[in-house]
């Protein structure tokens, strides 16, 4: 499956984005979707993760409400909401697809990725 992040940018500290994620080639309801990011010099961590159908979600701590995730499987599209927005929320967001739900979800076992989309929060 090939995926396609977009709708990042520069928002303030307290802002919102919506992030999207498309998806083509292959079935995309048969896929857990899961959303990662990557901060400046700092290791991949995951963010928000749905499940084939959209029901069971789940998210890392640092979240705590602000952020939701959601998929549109007719429109083939995985969300992000992010709300209440930090400076230390500033990463490249990526989008990945994988075939298992395991809690918690690690890159490793998401198979196909999507090229980023930069989030920039300035304080």
């Amino acid at each position: 499956v090939q995926l396609q992040a977009f709708g990042g940018g520069l928002v303030q500290a307290g802002g919102s984005l919506r992030l999207s994620c498309a998806a083509s080639g292959r079935t995309f309801s048969n896929y857990v979707m899961g959303w990662f990011r990557q901060a400046p010099g700092k290791e991949r961590e995951f963010v928000a993760a749905v499940s084939w159908s959209g029901g069971p979600t789940y998210y890392a701590d640092f979240v705590k409400g602000r952020f939701i995730v959601h998929r549109d499987n007719a429109k083939n599209t995985l969300y992000l909401q992010l709300s209440s927005l930090k400076p230390e929320d500033t990463a490249v967001y990526y989008c990945a697809a994988g075939r298992l739900w395991k809690i918690p979800p690690l890159p490793a076992e998401y198979d196909y990725w999507g090229q980023g989309t930069l989030v920039t929060v300035s304080s």
